[in-house]
């Protein structure tokens, strides 16, 4: 059912911040500037966490005229937090509702208090499958409430999206990132740089990152006379989630490209051998610490710093250096590509959220890659990297790596 009285549109951003959250803010509010003029705006402070606890701003005429500047803008305006609506246990240790509570009923009870009448999230599928619950409680509460999601990651991993919003910038931006890291391959014989990228579940992020850091190199001008030769700055292998990691063989050939370059570059991704890493972490006794939402703490793990020493010893490495670009690049403003596709996203959101229809608004991978609104029951997370793509398995055949 469309809306028939001007619109009240709140906004909510959660999970770990993406290169998009700030533009698609910005997008939605020049949407609705057009299509609903009429209508009140807000936005929750710090997602759900906002949302329980009824801390909201107000999006006035300033911030309406003002909207386009957030294109430029890394983060999120209205914040961030990782709070998952079923995890009552977690909401009530964080003091955000009362024991007893249910917090998907707290939130739908303060979305009708505030006389909410679209809400938009923009997270990943954490994020808008939690926002599938709260649709259906309002339901059950015999409430009429529009909820349109936008997807964003930058591990591109939420099924059934083909490309996240987010995503490609993060890419482009640990390029970058590494583009300066692998200057300190100078500093000393046999140095082996490890560059940890984002990717739990997901080799997209990593492998994308590697192939826009070799196509920027393909832009440089080398000078191999003089010791700066595209060999030594290129990538020598990229381990993603998807792919076992043959340790020995790896070893064998590295050592050889050690010899041949005095330098080893390797893209991990943080999930690459995390469950090998983790087992043996639990056989001798130490505690594996997990978030609300179960998954095993990354930073805490340091697969980074875990494979470092492992290829080290073996590749008799004067110098190891692990840098992780994560916060570098998942903090970054949308590129052009996603800045394209976020104002596609926002237009096609705000038409099918005052039409009254509920969903995610992405490409949609059962469509041939259509940006369509997609049920909200069809999302899910833990899409892996196909690793059959052409253009991975000819970078793979490029560096060796076969």
């Amino acid at each position: 059912m469309g809306q028939k009285n001007p619109p009240k549109i709140a906004f909510l951003t959660a999970g770990g911040i993406a290169p998009c959250l700030s533009a698609a803010i910005g997008a939605l509010i020049v949407e609705y500037k057009h299509k609903a003029p009429e209508s009140e705006m807000i936005g929750y402070l710090h997602g759900y966490r906002g949302l329980l606890t009824g801390n909201s701003i107000d999006i006035n005429r300033e911030i309406r005229e003002g909207a386009e500047r957030l294109f430029a803008f890394g983060g999120s305006p209205i914040g961030n937090s990782r709070v998952k609506l079923t995890n009552a246990t977690d909401c009530i240790n964080r003091g955000f509702v009362e024991k007893g509570e249910d917090p998907v009923v707290v939130a739908a009870h303060q979305l009708l208090s505030d006389k909410v009448t679209i809400l938009h999230t923009i997270g990943g599928d954490d994020t808008n499958t939690m926002a599938a619950q709260l649709l259906e409680a309002l339901e059950k509460m015999g409430a009429e409430l529009t909820v349109v999601g936008l997807p964003k990651t930058v591990d591109n991993d939420v099924i059934p999206i083909v490309q996240t919003l987010g995503a490609a910038t993060a890419a482009e931006q640990g390029a970058v990132f590494f583009e300066n890291i692998a200057n300190e391959n100078t500093t000393s014989r046999r140095q082996l740089l490890i560059h940890e990228v984002m990717g739990r579940h997901c080799g997209w992020l990593t492998a994308a990152t590697a192939r826009s850091y070799r196509d920027r190199l393909e832009e440089r001008n080398f000078l191999p006379e003089f010791l700066v030769s595209r060999e030594r700055w290129d990538v020598d292998a990229v381990y993603v989630p998807e792919e076992e990691i043959d340790f020995f063989a790896e070893c064998e050939r590295l050592s050889n490209r050690m010899d041949e370059k005095d330098g080893v570059n390797i893209f991990l991704s943080e999930g690459a051998g995390i469950e090998t890493i983790v087992k043996q972490k639990e056989a001798t006794g130490e505690k594996v610490e997990r978030d609300a939402f179960g998954h095993v703490k990354l930073d805490l793990i340091n697969p980074g710093q875990w494979f470092a020493e492992k290829f080290g010893e073996k590749l008799q490495a004067d110098k190891i250096l692990v840098q992780k670009s994560g916060y570098f690049a998942r903090s970054a403003a949308a590129n052009k590509e996603d800045l394209a596709l976020i104002t596609r996203s926002a237009k096609l959101a705000a038409e099918k959220a005052i039409a009254g229809e509920s969903g995610v608004v992405g490409l949609d991978l059962e469509s041939e890659g259509e940006l369509s609104i997609i049920d909200f029951n069809r999302i899910s997370g833990g899409k892996p990297f196909n690793t059959e793509e052409t253009w991975f398995c000819d970078m793979l055949g490029e560096i060796g790596q076969e």
